[in-house]
């Protein structure tokens, strides 16, 4: 079976869990502790090797649960963590996925939706309650911004890309335009550059001209 400790200081919380886990015939329970020093010094010692699991609170007395998280990670990279909390900000959800927690669920998860979510992040997956993953979601909805792929472009790399986009050569659109092949050269490398395009295809492409 799966080896897993739990971490939360709450006595209530913390006998609950335990039952909970012992009784689900899916998890071996290798430790609870009532604060993040606790379970240092357990793995610190080396009882903790064939831990898989770590089930932890971020609200403890002394380190945080997202410091213990971020202490451990680099040391037991292999290590799973999941995030059990009443809190639902989007500061600590993002601080807790960055110090290395794979799963992230509400206090008020259900029995057996909690046992599923710590078999889902055992299988490799990244559990998280519902309002968790809508803040995620929102959060990087929020961070993105449109642009058009044309608004980098001068009036010049402009009117060179609209004649790629009728199949002229270097040399037709240097007729006509006016200018120089090599001009012509210097205006689709930065076209290429701007667009992050690596052909004629692609650029056209990016830009909504094919």
């Amino acid at each position: 079976m799966v080896s897993l400790v739990i971490i939360e200081d709450d006595e209530a919380i913390r006998n609950y869990l335990t039952a909970l886990i012992a009784g689900s015939g899916s998890f071996n329970l290798a430790g609870t502790f009532p604060s993040a020093e606790a379970a240092r010094t357990f793995f610190t010692e080396g009882l903790g090797d064939g831990v898989e699991l770590v089930l932890t609170d971020i609200q403890l007395p002394g380190m945080s649960g997202i410091d213990f998280i971020a202490w451990l990670k680099p040391l037991r990279p292999e290590l799973q963590f999941m995030v059990l909390s009443v809190y639902d900000d989007a500061d600590r959800v993002f601080k807790a996925l960055k110090a290395g927690a794979s799963g992230y669920v509400l206090k008020n998860t259900p029995a057996a939706r909690l046992i599923d979510a710590l078999q889902d992040l055992q299988r490799g997956g990244s559990p998280m309650s519902s309002q968790i993953a809508r803040k995620v979601v929102m959060a990087f909805q929020e961070d993105f911004t449109y642009v058009d792929p044309q608004a980098s472009l001068t009036l010049r790399e402009k009117e060179v890309l609209e004649h790629l986009s009728r199949g002229f050569s270097y040399k037709e659109i240097a007729a006509g335009l006016f200018i120089s092949i090599e001009t012509v050269r210097t205006h689709i490398r930065n076209i290429y550059e701007k667009l992050h395009a690596g052909n004629r295809s692609e650029a056209l492409r990016k830009a909504g001209l094919r």
